[in-house]
């Protein structure tokens, strides 16, 4: 199992509401949570086989950026 983390502009529930059904949907990723508190809101991925640039191209989807840190 890979942990990708990026950060985002992902930065409220709104946001989440937003991006939870894009992730959920999503069979390579088996879990993610963004963190709210954190100043660039890090967006954690659990996944097996997903690329940066998969999770990249899923939450842009939902209209968010994550950036790899």
């Amino acid at each position: 199992m890979k942990t990708l983390k990026f950060k985002t502009n992902i930065n409220c529930g709104n946001c989440l509401a937003k991006v939870t059904p894009i992730l959920d949907a999503e069979p390579r990723v088996k879990s993610w949570e963004v963190d709210l508190d954190a100043e660039d809101r890090v967006l954690t991925v659990e996944s097996e086989d997903m690329s940066a640039e998969d999770v990249f191209k899923t939450v842009i989807k939902a209209g968010f950026i994550a950036k790899p840190l």
